[in-house]
Formats: C-alpha cells, sequence, structure tokens
C-alpha cells in the first residue's frame, strides 16, 4: 500500500482549485479551471451548477493525473465555496433553476420586506438582512413562484458538487455550519432553522436542508464520479466548509485573537472569538461557525476591495502594464512603487472602495470616491488612497468587533491573496489598525482547508487546531509604526464622515436617468 493522501477542491467564484496533499500539508499538484459568469442584466449574476461541477471534474482529474498517484490512496476529499449566493434542486438532485451568485443584487426587493424584521433576521443568524439566502429565496417565491414550487432544496456550491459526486437525492441534502449564517432564516448559535422567521415569510421548512458540522462525511465518491474524475469508487466524501472558513483554518487562523485578511477579489477582515455575538446595532460584522467546534468568526467585507485594483490597472495603467511588460515585472509591483513615493494619507486624499455598493449593511446606492485630491495629486497618491481606504474600512470594522468583544486582544492578522504580497499594503493596514501584520508560508489556504477537513473526516487527523497551526508558519512579519498609528486616527474618522455625508447624493445620483 502507498502514501496516504487528502484532496482538497475550493470552487471559488471566479475559478476552481484543487490540490492534493501529503499529510504534512506539502501541496504534491495543483489544478484550476476559470469560471463561467452570466450576466443577463445589470446587477444579475448568474451561474449554472453544472458547470461548477464539471470544473470539479476537471481539476481533480487534473490533479490525479499530474501527481501520479494511485486514486486509492487519496483517504478523503472535501469541498469549498462561497457562501452566500444560492441555488435549487429537485428531488433527484437536478438544478431548479441556475445558480443565483452573490454577487447577484437582483433581491434588493426583497429588503423592505425584511426590514421590519431586521433585528430578528441579525439576532438570529448572525448576519444582517444582505444579498444572501433569505433575500434570494423571497425573490424567488415573489418573482418566480412556479420555479419555487419546484424546488425541492435550496443548496450551496460545494453541496451540489459533493452530492451529485455521492449520488445523493433531496433529502440527504444539507448546509454545514460555517456556512449556515448566510442563510438567514437559522438559528445559528442553535445550529437550527428559526420556525418563526421561515412562517413569516411563508417558506416551508421542508425546502431547507439539514444542518451538519464541516467534518461529517456526506457519502462516498459512486462509480459514475469515479469514472469521471479517476477517483476510487467509495473514497469518502466530507461535508465541506464555507470557503472563507476554509481558508482561516488552512491559515492557522484558529484561536481567539488570530485574525485573517483574504486580500483578493474581494476584502475579508475576519477575527476568531470564543463566542456566537451578533452585531444588531451595526448590522455590519457577521457572526459565524468556525470548522472548529468552539471556534467564531467576527466577519466582514469589502465586495470588491481588491478587485478595485484591477480596474485602476486595466482603466488608467496602460503606461504601467506596458513598462511591466518591458521590464518582466508585475504591474502591481510598479504601482505599489508610485504609491510608496506617496506620502502617507496620499496628501488628504480618501478613496471610498464600494464601487459596487455595500454589502452590509447592504446599500446598492453607494458608490467609488476619491474626495480632496488637487492638481498636485497624481496617480500615486490615487493609488495609494486605495489601499488606505480598504484600511480604514477594516479600522471601522475592528471597532465594532471589540465592541461586540470587549476582552478581544488581536495578537496579529495572517495576509492572504494577491494583495497580501504588498509590503506596502500590508505596512499601511499595520500603522492603522496597530496590529502586526503577515505573510505565511503557503499562498494557497482553502483546499489546505479542505484537505484538513477530509483528514479529519475520516479520523487522519484528530486535532485540526494543531495541524493546522504545525503546518503553516510564518514567513514575513511586519510591525505596526506607532507614529502612523496615531497618524492615521483622524483619516479613520472623516473616512466614516463621508461615508454618512455623501449618502444623499449617492442615492440622487442612482436616481438618475441614464442614457
Amino acid at each position: 500500500m502507498g502514501e496516504t493522501y487528502l484532496l482538497g477542491i475550493d470552487l471559488g467564484t471566479m475559478g476552481t482549485k484543487a490540490a492534493l496533499y501529503d499529510l504534512q500539508g506539502k501541496a504534491l499538484a495543483e489544478a484550476y479551471e476559470e469560471s463561467k459568469l452570466r450576466y443577463p442584466r445589470i446587477g444579475w449574476v448568474e451561474q449554472d451548477f453544472e458547470e461548477i461541477f464539471s470544473s470539479a471534474v476537471n481539476c481533480i482529474k487534473g490533479v490525479l493525473e499530474k501527481s501520479g498517484i494511485e486514486s486509492g490512496d487519496v483517504a478523503a476529499l472535501a469541498f469549498s465555496s462561497q457562501m452566500s449566493g444560492i441555488g435549487m434542486i429537485d428531488q433527484n438532485w437536478v438544478p431548479a433553476a441556475h445558480y443565483d451568485s452573490w454577487l447577484d443584487t437582483r433581491c434588493e426587493s426583497a429588503f423592505p420586506l425584511m426590514e421590519p424584521y431586521c433585528h430578528e433576521f441579525t439576532a438570529s443568524s448572525g448576519c444582517p438582512p444582505t444579498y444572501a439566502h433569505a433575500a434570494k429565496i423571497i425573490w424567488w417565491k415573489n418573482n418566480q413562484p412556479e420555479i419555487f414550487k419546484n424546488a425541492t432544496r435550496f443548496i450551496v456550491p460545494l453541496v451540489y458538487v459533493a452530492g451529485k459526486m455521492a449520488g445523493l437525492k433531496a433529502d440527504d441534502a444539507y448546509i454545514d455550519l460555517t456556512c449556515l449564517h448566510f442563510s438567514g432564516f437559522s438559528n445559528t448559535g442553535e445550529r437550527k432553522w428559526s420556525e418563526e422567521l421561515l412562517n413569516k415569510f411563508e417558506i416551508p421548512a421542508e425546502k431547507m436542508p439539514r444542518i451538519i458540522s464541516p467534518t461529517d462525511v456526506i457519502g462516498k465518491v459512486n462509480r459514475e464520479a469515479a469514472r469521471l474524475t479517476g477517483l476510487k469508487e467509495g473514497t469518502p466524501i466530507a461535508a465541506g466548509a464555507g470557503d472563507q472558513a476554509a481558508a482561516s483554518l488552512g491559515a492557522g487562523v484558529v484561536e481567539p485573537g488570530d485574525v485573517f485578511d483574504s486580500a483578493g477579489t474581494a476584502s475579508v477582515f475576519s477575527v476568531c472569538v470564543d463566542s456566537f455575538l451578533p452585531d444588531v446595532r451595526n448590522k455590519v460584522v457577521l457572526a459565524t461557525h468556525g470548522v472548529i467546534p468552539g471556534t467564531y468568526y467576527a466577519l466582514s467585507f469589502i465586495n470588491g476591495g481588491g478587485l478595485n485594483l484591477r480596474w485602476f490597472r486595466d482603466t488608467f495603467g496602460l503606461q504601467e502594464k506596458n513598462e511591466a511588460a518591458l521590464r518582466g515585472k508585475d504591474v502591481y509591483q510598479i504601482f505599489d512603487q508610485m504609491a510608496a513615493q506617496s506620502p502617507a494619507g496620499s496628501g488628504g486624499t480618501i478613496f471610498i472602495p464600494h464601487l459596487q455598493g455595500r454589502v452590509v449593511p447592504p446599500d446598492a446606492s453607494l458608490r467609488g470616491l476619491w474626495v480632496g485630491f488637487t492638481w498636485s495629486h497624481g496617480r500615486g497618491h490615487l493609488f495609494r488612497a486605495m489601499m488606505e481606504g480598504v484600511a480604514y474600512e477594516y479600522a471601522y470594522y475592528l471597532q465594532i468587533e471589540k465592541e461586540l468583544h470587549p476582552d478581544l486582544e488581536c495578537r496579529e492578522v495572517r495576509a492572504i491573496g494577491g494583495g497580501a504580497s504588498s509590503d506596502l499594503w500590508n505596512q499601511i493596514k499595520s500603522d492603522v489598525l496597530d496590529i502586526p501584520y503577515c505573510r505565511i508560508n503557503r499562498s494557497e489556504v482553502g483546499t489546505w482547508g479542505c484537505a484538513m477537513i477530509a483528514g479529519k473526516a475520516v479520523g487522519i487527523f484528530d486535532d485540526l487546531k494543531k495541524i493546522s497551526k504545525e503546518s503553516t508558519q510564518i514567513s514575513h512579519r511586519l510591525e505596526p509604526r506607532p507614529r502612523y498609528t496615531k497618524f492615521y486616527r483622524p483619516y479613520v474618522d472623516i473616512y466614516r464622515q463621508v461615508i454618512e455625508r455623501y449618502a444623499d447624493i449617492f442615492n440622487g445620483l442612482c436616481d438618475l436617468p441614464l442614457e
């Protein structure tokens, strides 16, 4: 018999990643396939469950072929996926409609209906009304009643793929604890559905899946999935977890006071805490379960924090893109150099990073904004202001998190994603938040988190916290600089004032006719 390996697959918004790991967390092979997103109308973003399944099949097959291992040496596998979008299946595990992406905002029409019960939604589920399951389900019920009627269960992408590979039926459909808060209709703290909220909106309880733990085994790879992927029939499949939960586990952010910054397409700021405390006052910070029992996360995010930088690159950065190509450098390194030559505070310029609206609390009218720039400002100032804007938003999240958890002491932030490679951005965040910022020794944490979940599910790993900490180490650390921490405090205050005072203007802009 050969070595033992674990397979982790992350079904991301922009693409699917799969990786095969040994038991020490070393990746033997990886594969990636870009996702297909459809935009039938402004604000509508759809995906196809079957295309997501196919991408998982292709990536698993690619990983096994690259690694050259025997399929029988894969002890188990687990998936993670985006959490706040929702899809639906019929009794035979066939999609009843498209997958309604977390980026899709058509469900905004449900918010006025949910507003009278905003406190109940937030206190019960841990998530205020936003572009997530509850609003989307209400939208389907009110706008597509036939499709809603034919939907047997509402599920997230990782459940569709795992369930299809195991040959599950609708009665076996599930949601794991780490995705539960985004359902809206849950009593997340007590790990059950809220009959009161479901009844208020006339949502049949039988359309909601069973609630289980991420490390539960939900089934085994069936004959057809084995044929498609190259996996051995009968390989155990763990329930899996939401993408941020799996990534936090993979990054070693598993003890109260550990902080996680996912500087990717979205900018996610998450603090590990020891209790479930919903943000009923501000409705900004989500209260979520972690993979490890007894761990929770206070989490909030900017819809496109990293996407803003890509937009700047593509809209204003042709000169830098050409220069990067000539010098064989990453274009963001050149932007970093430009921003580093600009002073802290960007010469009095502040940037609002909500280019496509804010998610928590939901505000589709909010837009991007540079305020305070003059003829003396250049692109370096504007790019640095974009970096600082994310840090200012994080400072707002951290203030709320400390109000919710007064004894919270944040030891360090572990940063992942493309933005984590920028020492300048990490230093800005460290200075603004007054917390050390760290890079870790692995660039891919989501699939490793999934692999650990799979290992726990089949008894290979006993102590997930221990293996998570031991397998991921800090490779670079930046300390906050007291002078700059003090310098940035009034900027954080002004940042919040700009958002509040421009609210009516943003609303007015959204009401203007467009040609």
